[in-house]
């Protein structure tokens, strides 16, 4: 292991690189009383609902636990796609072929709907559509992805490359991978900046938003004949009432309403930025700025800064969950893995965030006991949760009557929910013992 004198930038932080440019933001202004609209989680669903909802006339309030911007949704890798889980037929089970079929069609307006958010509002996000290429571990793998690729291309509209291995210097700098995939129209953004954008643009509408105002209790009150408040959210910097409440808070959805938290399993992913690379090396290791991820369990998935100086790097790095510094640790091996070019370069950034998954691998949208919800974006949310957003927003307030294909059916409990304590750590050990195999194989071969 590379000492810690010569891995860690002297100007290192546990706190993501995306923060560098826009950081979380306080937002002490007091509660109102009253409100039509009031939204647990200040992330991209939240605040898309709060503009959305706004953008109709209603009396909006965003409430967040913590700073506005210090969740999930600024601690991704801001990888922007549509569909691909979708498309994969062993991806989701369970659903029907005419359910699947409106579900891929909402997946793919999701990645609509954010160009033409970014482009119509002219939001400040770096949003480049770049391409993403998907990595096969092992010769075997690069067999299911050449079928994947033929099936995104034929479900999608999207345009798939096969890339053979020794033609994959020209799009990923390195020989880890045998072959793989390239997507031409997926892409990435900046996090930060495309939260901080859409905080200003509900804003701009008329929402406020409300920081470390972490909601203790939910009591229901009795609907005015005007039709007025039905709710009364008692938060730790006071009291509001609402007509409707939304609950999205994803992977940060806590113990308030025991019903999102037996259907959605917490799970944490790491990422490290490096510092500025040598003239002329991103070059090397990704001519073309792609995103890329690749086809083990327990996945890598780097990308280049928006600013193609930096390499970040995202994965789980052991059973058990770590701190940031630890866990820059074992990301830098797995890194210089990949591209052992790096091996020389420090680590100035380490983060960890928080996604949320479901136990049928879906999104949900929807309503219990009257409080909206849309939560399980699964590790794929910077365009679905934005869309899924305004979505709800729009059926909540009567725009639309349509709920959506993520609003048909049940939102089925999650025992790994109920038992999340274990359940991460025992996921993890499986999914590595299967890339261990499977790394087996790959030295055999090699």
């Amino acid at each position: 292991m590379r000492p810690d004198a010569l891995l860690f930038h002297e100007a290192f932080r546990c706190a993501p690189y995306w923060w560098d440019a826009a950081p979380p933001e306080s937002a002490p202004l007091p509660l109102p009383s009253s409100v039509d609209v009031a939204i647990i989680g200040s992330g991209y669903c939240g605040l898309s609902a709060a503009a959305q909802a706004a953008l109709h006339g209603a009396r909006v309030a965003v409430l967040d636990a913590a700073e506005i911007g210090a969740g999930g949704s600024t601690r991704s890798g801001g990888m922007v796609s549509s569909g691909q889980k979708l498309a994969l037929t062993n991806a989701i089970r369970g659903v029907s072929p005419e359910r699947l079929a409106r579900l891929m069609h909402e997946s793919m307006a999701s990645f609509d709907y954010l160009q033409q958010l970014v482009i119509g509002e002219r939001l400040d996000a770096d949003l480049r559509i770049t391409g993403r290429f998907f990595g096969a571990f092992t010769p075997g793998h690069f067999n299911e992805l050449r079928r994947q690729g033929q099936l995104l291309g034929e479900k999608t509209g999207v345009t798939v490359h096969v890339i053979e291995r020794d033609a994959q210097r020209a799009i990923v700098g390195s020989d880890y991978y045998y072959g793989g995939i390239l997507v031409d129209e997926y892409g990435g953004l900046h996090t930060a900046k495309y939260h901080r954008a859409l905080r200003e643009l509900a804003r701009r509408r008329g929402a406020t938003l409300h920081s470390h105002a972490e909601v203790e209790r939910i009591e229901r009150t009795s609907p005015f004949p005007s039709g007025g408040a039905r709710f009364r959210l008692h938060t730790r910097r006071g009291t509001l009432d609402a007509r409707h409440v939304l609950v999205a808070t994803n992977g940060y959805t806590g113990r308030l309403l025991p019903f999102f938290a037996r259907r959605v399993l917490p799970v944490a992913s790491y990422q490290i930025a490096t510092e500025p690379l040598p003239a002329g090396l991103m070059d090397v290791l990704n001519p073309g700025r792609r995103m890329i991820s690749d086809s083990k369990r327990n996945l890598f998935y780097t990308r280049p800064s928006p600013d193609g100086t930096r390499m970040i790097f995202g994965s789980r790095p052991a059973i058990r969950e770590l701190d940031e510094r630890g866990a820059a640790r074992h990301l830098y091996a797995k890194l210089v893995q990949l591209w052992p070019a790096l091996r020389d370069v420090r680590i100035t950034h380490a983060w960890k965030g928080y996604v949320a998954m479901t136990s049928d691998k879906l999104a949900h949208t929807g309503s219990h006991d009257g409080i909206h919800y849309a939560l399980g974006c699964n590790g794929n949310g910077v365009a679905l949760m934005s869309y899924l957003g305004h979505r709800i927003a729009k059926h909540m307030l009567g725009v639309e009557r349509d709920a959506g294909a993520f609003g048909e059916g049940a939102f089925p409990w999650s025992g790994a929910g109920m038992a999340r304590q274990l359940a991460v750590p025992l996921g993890t050990a499986l999914y590595q013992l299967d890339d261990m195999w499977r790394g087996r194989v790959r030295a055999a071969l090699s």
